[in-house]
């Protein structure tokens, strides 16, 4: 393979290489399109990972407010990323690492910092080669051992800060052999208000993709419906690709059905001959099937979860909702979502609290909205209604319990109330002297002792330890556990001096966790906290009736 001057990545590495661009509008699910193709690649006996490149100049999203990108997903080794991480794997049932998350910010402080070493002394440091390189060799260091890389870039095409990526991709599709790269681009197909399929919006995406030097193999159309056959033509015409690597991916109502409909369109069997797969992968009648199995399975009853958090919008809790989900899969029960606004509490929102089966508090930051939480979970508490917490909803827990059980007046958070009378939720003592907001807490996954005999060790199958993702930067104040448990708080998990696990004895289930456990979730191995409120959940119901 021809390789560049002063490159300093080893063009050896990887396999096949997917690459997965936008046009027209952003949010229309390129992540879950190449998720969705990468998951029947794998169905089909290939070792596939992902890179999702964010233009962003953020070195992570650590710090990024829900609103603008949804929630921040913890990676096993600490990094703070993008949402679609969560996605790929979550579809792919793949541990990935801060490797696999490319951001300008991140790529513009390596070369920065190699500049400031003199790395490049003699040199005119540039976007092209230096930024170019950098981001190839991401790339490729990332694919390392897979068969495949699916590499999704965000943002649309046209978009300025997107620009350098574009090139490295074009630099990309020269370095390597033509069977080994494959470009597919989604698009939006709207409607006309006469019903009609328009094709423009995707012909100049197209367009704008090639003027940059990219020709696309693959043609995806997020739509409402089907593409039409004449659709495709059009599009086929004007993008300059064949009619059958136009594909629709039309809405679904669920994100898992996905894969269902890119197998349906034929989409994967494309990419794999492309790529020069086909005689490679399992036959159709030996590859995996769990997941059209957990996906077309009839529902046999339904649940109503309150979730109790201060943003409006679903993607900043998306992957709490999607560890329900995939708790009721494996209880094949439907869980509904309510969303209760913990700042509503008192005026409009109370009613969706009461009338739910189960109630969860999800993990945040800042004071707003803890009076709500704190509201539910005594509401979980007192009514004796299945309860988890989850990092915050832990700590709000412990201060709940504090006030009313303990008779702790004043009692609360330091990083609420700093001058807290009884501050039974403290900062982490390694981050006194901290000062960068930005990839300082304490993250990724930790290892949680278990005590034999409680609600925990049920719950996680009588393991006696459990690995789990953080985000925190406060913890349980050492000098008030004592005081707590013998009023009949438990903490039946802890890493050394850290508390981890909470629970009530003789509730039907009152769990917290100072970890998220919704990072670990994937289709068909839902996380265990989760299973358990869903059991918990079931059990009351069935006691209720038999009464």
């Amino acid at each position: 393979m021809p390789t560049e001057p002063n490159s300093d990545y080893d063009p050896s590495l990887g396999c096949k290489f997917v690459f997965v661009t936008g046009g027209v509008m952003s949010g229309l699910g390129k992540g879950i399109t190449a998720a969705s193709t990468g998951r029947l690649l794998k169905n089909a006996g290939f070792d596939v990972t992902a890179v999702k490149i964010d233009p962003y100049l953020n070195v992570d999203a650590g710090t990024m407010n829900p609103y603008q990108h949804g929630e921040v997903y913890v990676l096993k080794d600490g990094g703070e990323v993008d949402l679609d991480l969560g996605n790929y794997e979550r579809f792919l049932d793949i541990d990935m690492t801060f490797d696999h998350n490319v951001t300008t910010g991140k790529t513009y402080q390596h070369v920065i910092e190699k500049e400031r070493a003199g790395d490049y002394l003699g040199e005119t440091v540039q976007i092209i080669p230096h930024i170019t390189d950098d981001i190839k060799r991401r790339i490729r260091e990332a694919a390392e051992g897979t068969d495949v890389c699916l590499i999704e870039v965000g943002g649309t095409v046209g978009d300025i800060e997107g620009m350098p990526y574009l090139e490295a991709l074009r630099q990309f599709a020269h370095e390597e052999e033509e069977e080994d790269i494959l470009f597919t681009h989604v698009t939006l197909v709207p409607y006309s208000k006469n019903g009609e399929q328009k094709t423009k919006p995707t012909q100049h995406s197209v367009k704008e993709l090639r003027s940059i030097g990219l020709q696309p193999d693959i043609v995806v159309g997020r739509c409402d419906d089907h593409l039409e056959p004449k659709t495709k033509e059009k599009i086929a015409l004007f993008g300059d690709v064949p009619t059958e690597a136009v594909f629709s991916n039309p809405d679904v109502e669920d994100i898992y059905e996905v894969p269902l409909m890119v197998e349906e369109e034929g989409l994967d069997e494309y990419v794999m001959e492309r790529l020069g797969l086909a005689s490679e992968a399992l036959p159709e009648g030996e590859r995996e099937n769990e997941w059209r199995e957990l996906v077309t399975r009839e529902a046999e009853g339904e649940i109503d979860v309150a979730l109790v958090g201060k943003y409006a919008l679903e993607d900043a809790y998306l992957s709490i909702h999607e560890a329900l989900k995939h708790a009721g899969l494996e209880r094949n029960v439907e869980v509904n979502v309510r969303w209760v606004d913990s700042d509503e509490m008192a005026a409009a929102h109370r009613e969706r609290l009461e009338g739910a089966d189960a109630i969860v508090v999800p993990g945040g930051f800042g004071s707003r909205g803890t009076r709500g939480k704190i509201e539910a979970i005594r509401h979980a508490r007192e009514e004796r209604v299945p309860y988890l917490g989850l990092c915050l909803g832990f700590q709000m827990a412990v201060v709940e319990y504090a006030r009313h059980v303990c008779g702790l007046d004043g009692a609360h958070s330091a990083e609420i109330e700093p001058d807290a009378e009884h501050p039974v939720i403290d900062i982490l003592p390694e981050q006194y002297e901290v000062e960068d907001m930005g990839g300082t807490m304490r993250l990724g996954a930790h290892d949680t002792d278990i005590r034999t005999g409680t609600l925990a060790s049920e719950v996680y199958g009588g393991a006696e330890a459990c690995t789990e993702r953080h985000r925190h930067r406060y913890e349980v104040n050492p000098e008030y556990i004592e005081r707590l448990e013998a009023e009949g708080l438990t903490f039946s998990g802890r890493a050394n001096n850290r508390m981890e696990i909470l629970e009530i004895e003789g509730h039907p289930y009152f769990l917290g966790t100072q970890f998220h456990p919704e990072f670990r979730s994937r289709p068909g191995r839902a996380s265990p906290p989760f299973v358990g409120l869903v059991d918990a959940v079931l059990e009351r119901a069935s006691r209720e009736v038999e009464a």
